[in-house]
């Protein structure tokens, strides 16, 4: 056989083999459980989100979704340690507003980069942020809340998810409104904060809704505010901050799987189709719905605008705020 002939059969031999073997790798992927770090302690929105989502993943892909919460630093200790994992979609992370858009403005040094360490996958779900009193608090609206800080300025407490998280931000974003002084009391997580709230060891808590929903419906807390610009469908008799006297006023916490950079794009397309698909199914957005959050799907470059857009938008709240964490 003509030597270019041999180079020529044996290209396409080893094109015929590779082909095969790459369909082969995404088509047996998953084979293996897959771990999804949760940066925050377990009760908070994001755990109950990642929970929620990460049973369904696992029921589809036939391989259990083991959730790891890894709380702690504004939600940047389990953010780095999804950072760092192999990139072979054995390790995901649910990324939120506070991991990927306001700790890195938040934070001195924060030792991942949310743009260049991963590659979104999708949003998953969307939840408001809802201003939550003590039942002891003397005030039934945000009117009245405002003005019993400003009666007793620097003397009232606010609790949050940690300092600089997106639950604090909301609260600094009240502050510069409504022109307030409330005390910060940063707690490790949703779940801490909204039990610090319910047992009278701060008044307010700016706090997720499928967090605090559950107190709320219980009557452990009071609700009067929604920070999003339209009502929340799960509590639709609570008016929104903009309502209220603070017209453009709007926080939200948005929810999604992100994986680390250089996760095999067969891989990444796999994920995308289920979990757009789980987002987008009637039972799990019933299951938002009862958790006070909102199915929504996005693309890779979506998700990515977004991050780029808050990054700049809670990056001026920050320095307003003078937020500087080490």
């Amino acid at each position: 056989m003509h030597k270019l002939t041999r180079i020529a059969v044996a290209a396409l031999t080893a094109a015929a083999v590779a082909a095969p073997v790459g369909a082969a790798n995404a088509q047996v992927y998953p084979n293996k459980p897959i771990r999804l770090i949760v940066a925050f302690p377990p009760g908070g929105s994001t755990d109950i989100i990642a929970r929620l989502v990460g049973q369904k993943l696992g029921e589809r892909v036939g391989q259990q979704v083991i959730v790891d919460n890894r709380g702690g630093a504004g939600g940047t200790i389990g953010t780095e340690l999804a950072a760092k994992a192999n990139a072979d979609g054995y390790t995901l992370t649910m990324g939120t507003t506070s991991t990927h858009v306001i700790a890195p403005a938040a934070y001195v040094k924060v030792k991942y980069d949310p743009i260049k360490d991963f590659v979104p996958i999708t949003l998953v779900a969307s939840t408001p942020y809802l201003l939550v009193l003590h039942p002891g608090v003397k005030a039934n609206s945000l009117k009245e809340f405002v003005g019993l800080v400003k009666s007793q300025p620097g003397k009232l407490n606010f609790a949050s998810a940690g300092t600089g998280s997106t639950t604090q931000l909301a609260m600094e974003m009240l502050k510069i409104a409504a022109g307030i002084d409330i005390v910060h009391v940063p707690y490790s997580g949703n779940g801490p904060a909204g039990t610090a709230v319910m047992g009278g060891q701060v008044q307010a808590l700016f706090g997720s809704m499928p967090a605090v929903l559950p107190h709320v419906k219980a009557g452990r807390i009071r609700p009067i505010a929604v920070g999003t610009a339209k009502r929340s469908s799960a509590l639709p008799n609570v008016p929104t901050v903009s309502e209220s006297g603070y017209p453009g006023f709007e926080v939200s916490l948005w929810l999604g799987f992100f994986a680390p950079k250089g996760t095999p794009d067969p891989v990444l397309r796999k994920l995308y189709d289920e979990l757009t698909g789980i987002a987008r199914s009637p039972e799990m957005k019933e299951q938002f719905e009862r958790n006070g959050a909102d199915a929504v799907t996005t693309t890779q470059v979506e998700l990515s605008r977004l991050m780029k857009t808050e990054l700049d938008k809670y990056g001026k709240v920050i320095k307003s705020a003078g937020i500087q964490l080490k």
